[in-house]
């Protein structure tokens, strides 16, 4: 991402977010990758790392404490292990041991199947590794839970370690003895006994050292006290110093062979480590989130920025420090509409409103959850340039307003459509009149190379130039009359005025003076107060519009579906009756056989004449019946090809896509003989009438076998994760699901929406009452299985 100037991130206080930052890492290591962190352009990188944060929040919400604890560095410890023949010290095992011992309670905690489904981007930090008990297990074979080596940590040195306690019993014996006798002859000083050179011995005043044999080790300071190691322990202490020697060895052995055995597994550590390091700086934004009431918008590729109820997230932590409410915005930035005049009296909010826009970009491209709603949206934007504040320069001989101009220039010179621009003040530090057409100029610029951009400024014609040209949107910081105060309400759609007269009346300026200000102004406050009325007044405009529009829209549609249901109740209503007709013919059918049987008892009774009657009376009744049914379904055909679009007028031939009247099935015609086609669906070929047969357009996927639905039906897996997506968007997904859960005959499904406000849920909830009897039971689980985040169905 490039950035102009070089110090954008102390202009809009990104500096102070990652200051913030660096206090919740665990680690320095944490800490040290957060001080550097800077916004990504990859639209991939950004949505992992802000999923991955996310799921750390979740588990933080529901105290649901996933075990990552305190590491240490080790690249060091590992550098100097992949040395060959290096022998690592007890320091650097107990720093790998623990980074093994807390890669043990992360992979514990992620064996469970929910822990995985919960945290899925969490759980994928670890998903490319494999942990192995062996390492953790040889270490702490040879270290104890304090660091020290285990007295059994090899069987010389549990034995060396016994005979040092053996020695040192005898030791303590005899010296006790000796301190005894020698006090008691007055050869002692107070303290009796010491340590010098690693061995014990007897504090003996100077007039006394010739009366007790063995070695001089040490005197005092001042020459009067002398300390000697007694000759009946020197050569105990010559032993406990052998064997201490020994013990090193030893110690030295073990240490060797336990580097030599995890040397192979340098390369996992690493690993390992590089893990750890990542999660804590997920853990790290997350509690940072946390604190912010911080939530994952949604991410878009292209440039845009529409923000509903957003804070500065510095203000906000700080308001909420001090018990004061912080009040947000909303505000949308897009293709259409690019620019944002903001406008407004003096310490409205104008600079923190602008600055907001610039830091919660930043943010959302560093990783950051941001405090504002959900449903958000943030594009990524590829230059952010920044011109705020005092740009005096003593070292480059420029002031202020012409170091602005040089930032304008650079500005001009590099912006393009996916670079934002925020300028504070613009067109300020000089003349008004020429310093406010320059200013216009370079909006104007702005404007023709489709910049976004936020700008704050006092000038009128800026106000009016973005009344007249489309894509740029006047806005206010709002400014109560009443009481001449600032709400810092964000309002947009309106040029702010600055209050300049309230303002003087209520510091308590004298009237005249105010007065003759008014009348030097007037002119230019009547622009305004214009300007003002003009914007609201079009505003109005545009939302009977667009209300208008959507009442329009809304009829149409209502139109099409009035149309559509009546074609489907006429169509009903006509096969219902064809059914009725058809019934009554089967049911002829059924007495035409009694009667036959009658007619033939009529005969064999020579009764001629009535037989006949009675047959000439039942074919006339039967072939009404046949005509009314072949007229109905007539009647049925044309409303049916009035519903369906065919995919050709001309007469069928074979090679047409055709689909049955009744049933609905559809296949390809193989041949047509007479009247008659014979049409293959599948593995199976089907005789039927021609005029039972309506043409249909070629399917786009045509499933060659029933194998293959029965492999995708195999192949149905019963849970989605609808989070991060928009509510269309998710509602689309879960209406595809939940048909291909029908088509596949499941039984269950586990729906993954989040909690979030609510919204999605409740959406979710909706939808699924849309499949009737389809659907059994909608429920959420227990607390530990996802709770109110997740939706179980059970489909009928």
């Amino acid at each position: 991402m490039h950035f102009e100037p070089r110090d954008v991130f102390r202009k809009l206080e990104f500096d102070k977010v990652l200051e913030l930052l660096e206090k919740e890492a665990l680690t320095p290591m944490g800490a040290e990758l957060l001080a550097n962190l800077t916004p990504d352009t990859s639209f991939t990188r950004i949505d992992l790392a802000l999923r991955e944060v996310r799921d750390w929040r979740l588990a933080l919400e529901k105290n649901d404490r996933i075990p990552f604890a305190v590491f240490y560095d080790v690249r060091d410890d590992l550098r100097m292990l992949d040395i060959d023949g290096y022998t690592l010290q007890s320091e650097s095992f107990q720093r790998v041991l623990q980074i093994l011992l807390v890669m043990r309670d992360l992979f514990k905690f992620f064996g469970q199947t929910v822990k995985r489904e919960i945290y899925p981007k969490i759980y994928d930090v670890l998903r490319p590794l494999s942990y192995d008990e062996g390492l953790s297990k040889a270490i702490m074979a040879v270290f104890d839970e304090k660091g020290e080596i285990r007295p059994d940590a090899s069987p010389e040195l549990q034995r060396i370690r016994r005979e040092i306690i053996s020695k040192t019993r005898d030791l303590d014996q005899r010296f006790r003895q000796i301190v005894q006798d020698f006090r008691a002859k007055g050869w002692l000083a107070e303290s009796g006994e010491s340590i010098r050179n690693g061995r014990r011995v007897l504090s003996v005043p100077a007039e006394h050292k010739r009366k007790i044999r063995g070695i001089i080790h040490d005197e005092s300071d001042t020459g009067r006290t002398v300390f000697i190691e007694p000759d009946v322990v020197i050569e105990i202490n010559n032993d406990i110093f052998d064997l201490e020697h020994d013990e090193k060895r030893e110690i030295f052995r073990i240490l060797k062979a336990l580097s030599d055995q995890i040397r192979p597994y340098s390369p996992v550590i690493a690993l390992y480590y590089q893990a750890l390091v990542r999660l804590d700086v997920i853990q790290a934004k997350a509690k940072l989130a946390i604190s912010m009431r911080a939530g994952m918008p949604i991410l878009k590729e292209k440039p845009v920025f529409s923000v509903k109820k957003a804070y500065h997230p510095l203000l906000f932590l700080k308001n909420k420090a001090q018990g004061r409410k912080t009040v947000p915005f909303e505000l949308r930035l897009h293709s259409e509409n690019y620019i944002m005049i903001l406008s407004g009296p003096n310490a409205g909010g104008k600079s923190v409103a602008m600055k907001s826009v610039g830091l919660l970009i930043l943010m959302v491209q560093s990783g950051l959850l941001v405090p504002c709603h959900e449903l958000s949206e943030f594009g990524i934007f590829r230059q952010v340039f920044a011109d705020i504040g005092d740009q005096q320069s003593l070292e480059d001989d420029l002031s202020t307003y012409s170091s602005r101009l040089q930032n304008s220039r650079v500005f001009l010179e590099k912006a393009d459509t996916q670079t934002l621009v925020l300028i504070d003040e613009m067109g300020s530090g000089t003349d008004p009149k020429p310093g406010g057409a320059i200013a216009e100029a370079i909006l104007r610029q702005l404007h023709r190379k489709g910049v976004y951009a936020v700008i704050t400024t006092h000038y009128s014609n800026l106000k009016v130039f973005a009344f007249r040209n489309p894509g740029i949107l006047n806005a206010n910081m709002h400014f109560d009359k009443d009481t001449l105060s600032p709400t810092y309400e964000l309002k947009v759609g309106r040029p702010g005025s600055s209050y300049a007269f309230e303002i003087a009346t209520k510091s308590g300026l004298q009237r005249d003076l105010i007065d003759y200000a008014r009348k030097r102004t007037g002119s230019e406050t009547a622009v305004d107060d214009v300007l003002i009325e003009l914007q609201r007044e079009k505003q109005e405009l545009e939302e009977k519009l667009r209300s208008v529009y959507d009442k329009e829209q809304n009829l149409q549609r209502l139109i099409k579906t009035y149309d559509s249901m009546h074609q489907e109740l006429e169509l009903g209503r006509k096969r219902l009756k064809m059914e009725q007709k058809e019934f009554e013919l089967r049911q002829s059918s059924n007495a035409a056989r009694e009667v036959d049987k009658l007619i033939k008892e009529l005969k064999e009774s020579k009764s001629i004449e009535k037989a006949q009657e009675v047959s000439s009376k039942l074919k006339t009744e039967r072939a009404e019946k046949a005509r009314q049914v072949d007229a109905i379904n007539e009647q049925v055909i044309q409303l049916e090809e009035q519903n369906t679009p065919s995919a050709s007028a001309r007469p069928l031939q074979a090679g047409d896509h055709v689909r049955l009247r009744s049933g609905g099935a559809t296949g390809r015609i193989e041949q047509i003989n007479g009247n008659k086609a014979t049409i293959s669906m599948g593995q199976m070929n089907v005789v039927a009438h021609l005029r039972d047969l309506v043409s249909v357009v070629e399917p786009e996927a045509t499933r060659s076998t029933l194998q293959t639905d029965i492999r995708q039906v195999a192949a149905f897996e019963g849970k989605i994760d609808l989070r991060g997506l928009s509510r269309d968007e998710a509602l689309a997904q879960l209406e595809k699901f939940v048909d291909n859960a029908l088509l596949s005959n499941a039984s269950s499904l586990r729906i993954l929406h989040g909690k979030g406000d609510g919204i999605l849920r409740k959406a979710v909830k909706q939808k699924l009452k849309e499949y009737g009897g389809n659907v059994a039971s909608i429920y959420h689980p227990a607390q530990e299985m996802g709770g109110d985040g997740v939706t179980i169905v059970d489909l009928a």
